[in-house]
Parts: structure tokens; C-alpha cells; sequence
């Protein structure tokens, strides 16, 4: 087992990878993983499923099948990529249980097109929970507006729930919220809080590039000190306000009724800009009690190449505000540039989710 990733492990970091295929499955490929990586847990979205199944021959047989059925495409998608989760989900179901549920965790997505609609995101939740019927799996919904109200009715229903998408923490707090609610109408509805458990996926590298372009734009000693470091700063920033919520006397109360702390997640944690260090955002945000969700190549880095340097959160509160603080000064408006990053986060999903129907849509034709 490699020695840096299982010394981010000891720090209380659970370790998850941000991909999944049925290559990975078929040829053990995630149980190596699992074994020598100190992977205890898998994120996926849809530009992931549209690589996986667009690329490769693996998933012929099963489109021959669906094609004979006369299934249509959207079924036919989620048909292939809910046994998908749910083969991943056997595969961590020691993790999952070793862990006490915290870990050992599949995500999958909803329809990202739905992102505005609360009703039809809900229904869709439920229904991808009961198909996929699994205790390990995380249905991954957006912190859209239309979307944080199904995050709630999940929640309420005993649904495990991965909130994505969450770029500033104004946001992040709704997603608490969110949550909060979520457990006090379950425990009204009669169901064990104890069985739910959420994480928060906060994105990290988008930010950078974004905030890094504006800078750029700015110019100056003053714009070029501050980049790439907004990302980390608001990222630790949430930690931060998660730390704050788990100290109310509403999350008192529900702690002793069974509840299990939403875990920030950290996401988008490769590097986009080569010259920063391929471990930037896993080394810097290392601290107890995340998840940070890494694509193989961050994985291959971090065990290659980590220079893990403890604790990296606390004790970073005061310098974060001051960089964002210093942000402002240049003219810098981060809420729209959060707002603008969401708004593309559900965009870019559409865009791989429309790229998968496309490519299963002519793979059932072929056939």
C-alpha cells in the first residue's frame, strides 16, 4: 500500500475516486484500487459516464440487448450505468460496512437537465435509490435552487445524498441547511437517522481558473499574489462553516438523535494550470473529517509525489478572509464569479449527459 496515501488516510481523509467505468470492474481494476490506493469510495457525473461508455467496447453486449428490447435511450442509459453502481457498490459493500456506512460509498447522478425542476428531480432521486438498491449508493444532486429543496425531501426520506456543485459558502451554508432540515423531517416521519449519511461536494480548481483569469485581466503585484490561492481559501473557508454548524444546539440535537455529520467533500481537484504542483489541492487541504475525490491522475500524484505538511485548514481562517478581502479591493466580484461557475457546472453536465444519448442513441441504431 502506498505509504503517501495511506498517511492522508491516517489524517481522517477519505480517500475516493472520481471515476468508474465497467473496464475498472470487469478487470479488478477498483478492487486494486481499493487494496493498494486506500480508495474507500467512487464519485461519478455524466462527462464520466459518457467517456466510459462512449469510448470502449465494453458495454456492446448490453446495447445489443437493450436494442433488441426496443428500449429508448434514456432508459437504456440509466439501465447501463445503474449496473455500473450498483456492481461498484458490491465491490465496496466491506468498506461500506467496516466503516460503519460513512465510506464505501457510489454516487450517481441525476438527470443534470433537471436541475430546475424540484418535483421532477425528486421523483427521479426516488427512483434511481429503489433501482439502484443499494445502502451504499449516494444519489448526487445538484445545490442548484431548483435542486436544494430535493436534497431535503431526499434526505427526509432516508436517501443517502452527495450534494454537488457547491462553489462558494454562501451556498455551501443553504446545502447545511439543506441537510438539517432534511434529518428533523425524517426523524418526524419515524425513519432511524442513523442510516442516512451525506457528503457536500465543494469544488475547488474551477474556482482558481476562473478567479486566476480575472487577475490575470487585473494585473499588478497585488492580483498576482493572490492567484491560485482562492480556491484553497474558500475551500477552507467552508471547513470553517462546517466546523461552525456541527456546534448549534440544532445540530446538538439531532447528533443525539443518531445524525452523522455531511462531510465536506473537496471535488475538482486536479490541477488545471500545469504550473501549479499535481497535488495542490489534495496537500493543502488535507484535515480531518473530508472526503477528497481525486481522477487517477491526482491519485497517481498524490502517491507519487505529496508533500503532506499536516493539518493544512486550521489556522488558514484568517489569511482566507484576508485574500478574498484583498480580492474585493482589486474589483474582483467572487459571488458572480461563483454564480457564473455554477450556472456552467450544470452546463457542462447537460452537455455530457446530451453526448451520452447521442452516443448510445446511435449504438442501439447500429445494432
Amino acid at each position: 500500500m502506498c505509504s503517501k496515501l495511506q498517511a492522508l488516510s491516517d489524517m481522517g481523509v477519505s480517500i475516493w475516486l472520481d471515476d468508474l467505468s465497467r473496464n475498472r470492474l470487469r478487470t479488478g481494476d477498483l478492487q486494486e484500487r481499493i487494496n493498494h490506493d486506500c480508495v474507500v469510495g467512487v464519485t461519478t457525473n455524466p462527462a464520466i459516464f459518457s467517456a466510459a461508455i462512449g469510448d470502449g467496447t465494453d458495454y456492446a453486449e448490453q446495447v445489443a440487448q437493450l436494442a433488441e428490447a426496443h428500449t429508448d435511450v434514456d432508459n437504456a442509459v440509466f439501465t447501463m450505468i445503474i449496473d455500473d453502481v450498483r456492481a461498484a457498490c458490491d465491490v465496496l459493500r466491506p468498506v461500506y460496512e467496516s466503516t460503519g456506512g460513512a465510506d464505501g460509498r457510489v454516487s450517481i447522478e441525476v438527470d443534470p437537465r433537471l436541475s430546475a425542476d424540484t418535483s421532477a428531480t425528486i421523483a427521479q432521486v426516488k427512483d434511481l435509490w429503489a433501482r439502484v438498491d443499494r445502502p451504499n449508493a449516494m444519489i448526487k444532486i445538484p445545490a442548484t435552487a431548483g435542486s436544494l429543496p430535493a436534497v431535503t425531501e431526499a434526505i427526509a426520506s432516508g436517501i443517502c445524498v452527495n450534494v454537488t456543485l457547491i462553489f462558494s459558502v454562501a451556498q455551501y451554508r443553504e446545502v447545511i441547511d439543506a441537510y438539517m432540515t432534511g434529518l428533523e423531517q425524517a426523524l418526524e416521519r419515524g425513519i432511524d437517522i442513523s442510516t442516512i449519511h451525506s457528503v457536500a461536494s465543494f469544488f475547488v480548481s474551477r474556482i482558481d481558473t476562473m478567479v486566476d483569469a480575472r487577475l490575470d485581466e487585473v494585473g499588478g503585484d497585488a492580483a498576482k499574489e493572490l492567484r491560485s490561492t482562492l480556491g484553497l481559501a474558500n475551500a477552507r473557508l467552508a471547513y470553517q462553516a462546517f466546523e461552525e454548524s456541527l456546534k448549534s444546539d440544532r445540530w446538538s440535537a439531532l447528533e443525539s438523535a443518531g445524525a452523522h455529520r455531511q462531510r465536506p467533500l473537496w471535488a475538482s481537484t486536479g490541477v488545471k494550470d500545469p504550473a501549479l504542483s499535481p497535488t495542490l489541492y489534495v496537500d493543502e487541504l488535507a484535515v480531518a473529517n473530508t472526503v477528497n475525490t481525486m481522477p487517477e491522475k491526482t491519485l497517481r500524484a498524490v502517491a507519487s509525489e505529496s508533500k503532506l505538511h499536516g493539518d493544512a485548514v486550521h489556522g488558514s481562517y484568517d489569511d482566507s478572509r484576508a485574500r478574498f478581502e484583498k480580492l474585493e479591493e482589486l474589483g474582483i466580484d467572487f459571488d458572480a464569479i461563483s454564480r457564473t461557475l455554477l450556472d456552467e457546472g450544470v452546463e457542462k453536465f447537460e452537455v455530457a449527459w446530451n453526448q451520452l444519448l447521442d452516443n448510445v442513441e446511435i449504438a442501439l441504431k447500429n445494432r
